[in-house]
């Protein structure tokens, strides 16, 4: 559990540094992109002993198939509060199907 809590604050500045520019069109180039370095500092703070610590839980894809999911989840909510964006239903469908996707993967076959 340790290791998702830490994969979602690490998605959390993550998604900040790749998309909170969005809403300035008028900011330079060069500006945003040392913004968005000095945010994704923090997650790879974040992210490196999260997937450390989960690598003792979790086989590699495995640890890979949560990170993506929690990296949806994270996009979805940043999409709507911040960005203003509509959650439309093939959204939803496909965001399902990445959760059967999960579940194939951690299956013991």
């Amino acid at each position: 559990m340790r290791t998702v809590f830490l994969l979602i604050v690490s998605n959390i500045f993550m998604t900040t540094a790749w998309y909170w520019h969005l809403k300035y069109h008028n900011e330079p180039l060069w500006k945003v992109i040392l913004i968005s370095w000095g945010i994704a500092f923090f997650e790879y703070c974040i992210a490196v002993p999260a997937n450390r610590i989960g690598s003792y839980e979790f086989n590699a894809f495995q640890l890979k198939t949560i990170q993506e999911v929690v990296t949806l989840v994270v996009f979805a909510a940043f999409a709507v509060v911040y960005l203003k964006e509509e959650i439309k239903w093939n959204y939803i469908v496909g965001f399902a199907l990445l959760v059967l996707a999960v579940f194939f993967v951690f299956k013991k076959w």
